[in-house]
């Protein structure tokens, strides 16, 4: 099942990439990767995708589908999200530190040494101090980069959307007054851009909510493009800290997950204790994907989290007893003789789910896979 994994890693972000797993029925971990409408790889050689391939090649839907009498969960992938940054100055510092945050592979392009170290400061993970025609010429657009244009000046302003409206790319978005950026699309347009491109250009940037420090500006800029990215049908797929960790390669980004033996005292969890307490070596890994969702939930569908053996996680599917609940099963399923697969339901609603903290109020349907 690895080479799953190595295909996800390894598929082309500028092509639809679906990924299939059977959840429910005797096919249950069963997977398959189309691209661009064509199976190209099933888990088992000539199997059941293979069976069902006219099916699955038509799936215009994504989420959970029956096919074959057997439920699917069917997602199509996002690349890792980068955010491109034109211009290295004081609104720029807060943008590349807070896209780091929330987990964008941020460049930051400055043609000023002094300010292009701010940004490394800041904490890019890549830097190109050049004129922005040429740092441009680096940059290869897909529809997972953000870009953002913050220079000193509309002359570079230009220059930079000059390049960018050429690109693949997922957002656009530059700042400056609403006459300051009229002047500059129509001088890109002038120059050749696409009007249609040009004119779907965020800007003024960010959301209106009259921001006046860079860091309120960065604020309203940020909750623009997470509003942007929210609303596309694709899922934020597997990060490259999530695969490194199954392919066991060295991860750094780590977190101590949700303590699975504090949320409930049932006879499950109290084995779950005497059976962590042992000294026995535990392998394996469990992915834990949310692959339905009904109510008020924290995550959205096709969110993962993959539990590590010793309880740490790599990725959150919410945080607080909801995860906790779903890290125990993991658990367990590690250090036992579950099945290597197993949907499940976390219900935050009513008087327990109160009591144990699960205020959001919704139910989300979970998928346990060991990898």
């Amino acid at each position: 099942m690895l080479e799953f994994y190595n295909r996800v890693e390894n598929a082309d972000p500028k092509r639809q990439n679906l990924t299939l797993t059977v959840v429910e029925g005797e096919n249950a971990g069963e997977k398959a990767l189309v691209v661009d409408h064509k199976l190209i790889w099933e888990s088992s050689d000539q199997g059941y995708f293979t069976e069902h391939r006219e099916e699955i090649e038509q799936i215009r839907d994504y989420g959970l589908v029956s096919i074959g009498g057997q439920s699917v969960f069917c997602e199509l992938l996002g690349g890792e999200k980068k955010m491109v940054i034109c211009g290295g100055g004081h609104v720029s510092i807060p943008i590349t530190r807070m896209g780091m945050m929330i987990g964008f592979q941020v460049t930051v392009l400055e043609d000023r040494p002094m300010f292009a170290d701010n940004a490394r400061r800041a904490g890019a993970a890549k830097v190109i101090c050049e004129p922005f025609a040429e740092g441009l010429k680096q940059i290869e657009g897909d529809k997972d980069t953000f870009f953002v244009i913050v220079t000193r000046g509309h002359r570079y302003d230009q220059v930079c959307l000059e390049s960018i409206v050429k690109m693949q790319h997922a957002y656009i978005g530059m700042i400056g007054s609403r006459k300051r950026a009229a002047l500059v699309k129509e001088l890109v347009i002038e120059a050749g851009g696409d009007p249609n491109v040009v004119n779907s250009v965020h800007s003024p940037i960010g959301l209106n909510i009259g921001a006046e420090t860079p860091e309120e500006i960065a604020v309203c800029i940020m909750a623009e493009i997470i509003e942007v990215k929210n609303k596309r049908k694709q899922s934020g797929g597997y990060s490259s800290e999530m695969l490194k960790a199954i392919l066991d390669v060295p991860c750094s980004k780590v977190k101590t997950g949700t303590d699975a033996r504090n949320c409930k005292a049932d006879e499950e969890s109290k084995a779950l204790k005497e059976l962590m307490a042992g000294e026995d070596e535990v392998r394996g890994k469990i992915l834990t994907t949310i692959v339905a969702r009904r109510g008020s939930a924290p995550r959205a569908v096709g969110t993962k989290m993959l539990v590590l053996p010793d309880g740490r996680c790599v990725g959150t599917i919410g945080g607080g007893c909801a995860e906790a609940e779903v890290l125990r099963k993991a658990l367990w399923m590690l250090r036992s003789q579950e099945p290597k697969t197993k949907l499940c339901q976390v219900n935050m609603t009513g008087k327990d789910a109160e009591e144990e903290g699960m205020v959001c109020g919704g139910v989300i349907d979970v998928f346990l896979e060991s990898v």
